[in-house]
C-alpha cells in the first residue's frame, strides 16, 4: 500500500472561542509532535505551516484534524501535551481497526475540534516536506 500525503490540503482553518487557550493547546501539541511550533500571531488570528486559527465572530468549526507523527512514542507524547494543555480525551494511545499498524490518539482541542496524531507504521517517506518558492511581488 502506498500513501501520498501533502498534496491535497492547502490549509486548514479552524474558528476559536478562546485565542489565548488554542494557541497554548496548538503550541503544546506541535511542540510534542516535533513540528515546527512558532506561532505567527495577529491581532485576532495565528498560524502554524498549514493550520491557520482565527478568533471566531459566530459559530465555531468542528473538524477532525489529524497531525502525522514519526513514531508510537510520539503519538503518546502528543496525548499527554494535549491533556495537559486544556485538551480533553476522546481516544487514548492505542492500535485502530482502520488498517495494520495504525496507531493513534485523539482529543478535543478547546472548542471540541477533534484532534488526532497518528503513526501509520514503519513506512519510508519521499521527502520530509515540500519547499515552494514564492516570487516577491
Amino acid at each position: 500500500m502506498q500513501l501520498h500525503r501533502g498534496r491535497l490540503i492547502d490549509h486548514v482553518q479552524l474558528r476559536t472561542s478562546n485565542l489565548e487557550a488554542s494557541k497554548r493547546f496548538y503550541r503544546a501539541v506541535t511542540a510534542a509532535l516535533g513540528l515546527q511550533s512558532d506561532l505567527v500571531e495577529g491581532p485576532d488570528d495565528f498560524y502554524i505551516d498549514e493550520l491557520y486559527v482565527d478568533r471566531a465572530d459566530g459559530e465555531l468549526s468542528r473538524t477532525h484534524l489529524a497531525f502525522q507523527a514519526p513514531d508510537r512514542e510520539t503519538v503518546q507524547a502528543f496525548h499527554r501535551a494535549a491533556l495537559a494543555a486544556g485538551g480533553r480525551d476522546h481516544g487514548a494511545p492505542g492500535e485502530r481497526s482502520y488498517h495494520p499498524g495504525y496507531y493513534a490518539a485523539f482529543v478535543l482541542d478547546p472548542d471540541g475540534n477533534n484532534i488526532e496524531a497518528v503513526y501509520h507504521g514503519p513506512a519510508e517517506r519521499s521527502a520530509a516536506s515540500v519547499t515552494m518558492q514564492i516570487p516577491d511581488p
